[in-house]
């Protein structure tokens, strides 16, 4: 049963390219700091990268913790390591982040903010358009219809 839920895991792995692996990877804010210190100055040490986080962002878990971390974010595709003598040496990799990219991509998205808050390029907004965006007319604007504030009042 254990070798069944296994494949399982390994055959979603496959159909979903990583993506949940990611996505599980940059959910925790200490990974997503050591990226950040990896993607300021990459090639660090362990040593280097805990050091980094106490002095920097008041982080102090053990190096073994540290540890961890690393090794989920290498496990992701977000890390490679290389020994040279008795250091490793940890960088970082963004290209597995095109995937989360890939898996939701824009063209499906309307940007309804932009659209509603400018009139179309190259035409002028009208009085009734400027009002409904909460500007007022200009001096000398077409007045069409009336607003409801001047509604029920005598001139």
């Amino acid at each position: 049963m254990e070798q069944a839920v296994a494949l399982d895991r390994q055959a979603w792995a496959c159909l979903n390219g990583g993506v949940e692996e990611l996505l599980k990877a940059l959910a925790d804010p200490t990974r997503a700091v050591i990226l950040d210190e990896l993607v300021e100055r990459t090639g660090q040490t362990l040593f280097e990268i805990c050091n980094r986080l106490s002095s920097r962002h008041g982080i102090n878990p053990s190096r073994q913790a540290i540890s961890q971390h690393l090794a989920v974010l290498e496990s992701a595709g977000l890390v490679r390591s290389e020994r040279s003598g008795r250091f490793k040496f940890h960088y970082v990799d963004t290209a597995p982040l095109r995937r989360i990219a890939e898996r939701w991509p824009e063209a499906g998205r309307q940007d309804t903010a932009a659209s509603t808050a400018a009139p179309e390029a190259g035409r002028p907004s009208t009085a009734n358009e400027t009002e409904a965006m909460g500007g007022t007319a200009g001096p000398g604007a077409p007045r069409t219809g009336t607003s409801p504030s001047s509604e029920g009042k005598k001139p």
